[in-house]
């Protein structure tokens, strides 16, 4: 058995030695070279403003607003912690396997 073992790590071994010295790539060094652009930045005259907003008029508001003014109420959600403990009761209160050996 242990000679069979050290036979396939062997050929694994071997294979992945081999697979090392394959030259996929040639060893000969290519400087990057980036094109150059024709354009480049210069100055110029900004361009007119222009409105971020709807066609509505601007208006805002000062103070805190209730979050039941907000629009839907937020569900509620039961904490993971108590699913969890909820679980653990439910998973307590099962009926247990029952051994049976057969001879």
């Amino acid at each position: 058995m242990k000679t069979a073992i050290f036979a396939i790590c062997f050929i694994c071994i071997t294979g992945a030695a081999f697979g090392q010295t394959a030259s996929i790539l040639s060893n000969a060094v290519a400087p990057i070279t980036m094109s150059g652009h024709a354009e480049r930045a210069s100055e110029h005259a900004l361009a007119r403003e222009t409105s971020l907003l709807a066609t509505s008029s601007y208006s805002y508001a000062k103070g805190e607003v209730p979050l039941a003014d907000l629009g839907d109420p937020i569900p509620y959600e039961t904490p993971l912690g108590d699913v969890a403990r909820a679980y653990r009761k439910e998973h307590a209160n099962l009926p247990k396997a029952v051994k049976a050996f057969e001879k």
